[in-house]
């Protein structure tokens, strides 16, 4: 992968995750972003909505990889370590930290959500849409959680969302090539250098059951390593964990 990679850009599309799984089904390989001004059916983790107001960063991108997916799914967190880089460019780095399993926050709010889909490519190996939202100019009305924008955190405007995309592709580039080169071991460390509230107590909510306990790092796969009450570890592999806010 190179840092010049095409981009196709969209007043308004339904989601571009929904956008690269066309072109994907469609044949194209990637690597290519899409990006929208205006999501109307954006998603979320679990189908989850994710609005996507004008002047905020909605933007995927496509590649291809003959990588098993379990293996290919660490792909989220070289996103999460590369959004929080980018923003690095407007906000101070002590204020930007990355969220198991793959929010990206400023202080104690979110900031940006990420959401990885994959499928069986035409032409061998998986197609995999990492999508990315991030909150440049506003925070959405409607949030799970509390949500903020980049620009709440500025003293001047926000960038625009080609200006944030530029400098997130090139931090996504950069971190994508240490993963094929080096392996996940140094996404996970610089992960857990940028964990938010790592050695906490914390809940974690599964589909049938709330575990408590303290979330202590990532293992070697990128599972959530919680330390129960009872002394026992578990390996978290989907969740939704929450520190205190809920």
């Amino acid at each position: 992968m190179t840092a010049d990679v095409p981009v196709t850009y969209f007043d308004t599309i339904d989601s571009t995750n929904a956008e690269a799984r066309r072109q994907a089904e469609a044949g194209e390989a990637g690597p290519h972003w899409y990006a929208a001004s205006r999501q109307t059916a954006g998603r979320g983790r679990r189908g989850r909505a994710w609005e996507s107001p004008t002047g905020n960063l909605a933007a995927t991108l496509l590649v291809t990889t003959d990588l098993p997916l379990t293996q290919a799914a660490q792909i989220s967190f070289v996103a999460a370590v590369s959004v929080a880089e980018a923003l690095n460019q407007w906000i101070a780095p002590e204020r930007v930290r990355v969220k198991w399993p793959n929010d990206v926050m400023i202080d104690d709010t979110k900031v940006c959500g990420i959401l990885v889909e994959s499928g069986k490519a035409p032409g061998g190996g998986h197609w995999v849409a990492i999508g990315i939202g991030v909150n440049l100019a506003v925070p959405p009305e409607v949030s799970e959680r509390p949500a903020t924008a980049l620009a709440l955190h500025m003293d001047g405007p926000p960038p625009s969302m080609e200006e944030a995309l530029e400098v997130l592709a090139e931090t996504m580039d950069a971190w994508i090539g240490v993963w094929d080169e080096v392996g996940f071991v140094a996404i996970a460390d610089l992960w857990t250098a940028r964990a938010y509230r790592l050695g906490e107590a914390c809940q974690v909510r599964l589909t049938e059951q709330t575990l408590h306990g303290v979330a202590e790092g990532l293992d070697s796969d990128g599972a959530l390593r919680l330390r129960l009450e009872d002394g026992s570890v578990r390996q978290i592999t989907a969740g939704d964990v929450f520190f205190g806010e809920a």
